[in-house]
């Protein structure tokens, strides 16, 4: 069965709404795709993994625990979406690409967080996309593809629905090192994606059926990066 994987952004998962209703949604999708796709997600941190990363840093932490800090977050929210998934998931959430590659083999749906410190999960899911051999990466945020410009602080900013692997990477070159970052995708999950030719989608992660569509190498609404 032919893998895909999702890079599900924390910020998506948990909000300030009805989190369990969208959470019990998307495995219900998940499930759904998983009958023709070997599906493998990579959680993020989101809003909770940023706030105790400000917060720790502010008392003094330094990157190599923030980062620490961080992926222990987006290994909570692979636990919650595992929960969700039952059976159809792993409930032994992977800390490395070998155990996640070695869950698919006996589940339908992986859910893995963070490997290492300094490492996103954007770039953790274009590994992983990488070592499963899969053609294709989603990436599940909160704006509907990418922009010429953040869409959240600049009204001019137009959506860009097709790009190349090298357009991405000269868009978000000059990301901010450090732990927490908050870009439409990683600098170096990029360029990973573009080594190895992943077409990577980038979609509104809350628009189940769209996300459905290009999880399944349907026609979606958002970025197509080839």
């Amino acid at each position: 069965m032919e893998p895909v994987v999702l890079s599900l952004g924390g910020s998506v998962l948990i909000t300030d709404g009805d989190d369990v209703a969208y959470i019990r949604d998307l495995s219900k999708m998940l499930v759904e795709v998983s009958e023709s796709r070997k599906v493998m997600v990579v959680t993020g941190g989101g809003r909770i993994a940023r706030h105790y990363i400000r917060s720790a840093r502010e008392l003094g932490a330094s990157e190599d625990v923030l980062d620490e800090m961080g992926i222990a977050v987006t290994r909570l929210n692979a636990r919650l979406l595992a929960l969700a998934l039952g059976d159809r998931a792993s409930q032994t959430i992977p800390e490395d690409y070998d155990e996640a590659v070695s869950a698919a083999g006996s589940h339908s749906v992986v859910v893995m967080g963070g490997v290492a410190p300094g490492i996103t999960t954007d770039a953790v899911s274009a590994t992983l996309a990488e070592r499963a051999g899969a053609r294709l990466l989603v990436n599940a945020t909160s704006v509907d593809g990418a922009y010429t410009s953040d869409p959240r602080k600049d009204s001019a900013a137009k959506r860009i629905p097709e790009m190349s692997h090298e357009a991405l990477v000269k868009l978000v070159a000059g990301t901010p090192a450090g732990a927490g970052p908050n870009v439409v995708f990683d600098p170096t999950g990029a360029r990973v994606a573009e080594r190895s030719n992943i077409t990577l989608a980038i979609v509104d992660g809350r628009r189940l059926e769209n996300l459905r569509s290009a999880l399944l190498g349907q026609d979606f609404d958002g970025t197509t990066v080839h």
